[in-house]
């Protein structure tokens, strides 16, 4: 395991923002506003490693549609297929008689993982497609 220090330092906030993060720690679960605050700096780490294009970042896909849309799951498979991404892992649940959600985990440059996100979610009988961005932060 990888034990890191833990340094302590101060922040000097106006009363108003350190009431607002406090309802948000409180509202959102949070140990403390020190877990907050790591969150939003990971996040914002995240983000910046999505700016750069030489980046490998990882993408989450999630997808909504009607399996009864005729080639559907095959243009879903050809747009994994024809993008120089790398399709870590995909599940597919079928959540009733006419729809399945499936969850696509994608690993490669940003602009490639927003092209392929983008022509699986313009497929005919997708109702829904939302790409969350992640990468692994250092």
């Amino acid at each position: 395991m990888n034990e890191q220090t833990t340094v302590r330092f101060s922040v000097s906030l106006p009363e108003q923002l350190l009431d607002e993060i406090d309802r948000r720690v409180l509202g959102k679960g949070y140990s403390s506003r020190s877990e907050f605050v790591r969150d939003l700096i990971r996040e914002q780490l995240v983000h910046e490693k999505w700016q750069d294009e030489k980046e490998d970042v990882f993408g989450v896909l999630t997808i909504s549609y009607d399996h009864h849309q005729r080639e559907l799951v095959e243009k879903i498979i050809d747009a994994q297929h024809s993008h120089f991404v790398n399709t870590v892992c995909s599940t597919h649940v079928h959540v009733d008689h006419d729809n399945c959600l499936e969850v696509i985990i994608m690993r490669g440059k940003p602009p490639e993982i927003e092209r392929m996100s983008i022509k699986i979610a313009g497929i005919r009988g997708v109702k829904y497609a939302k790409l969350t961005r992640t990468s692994v932060v250092d």
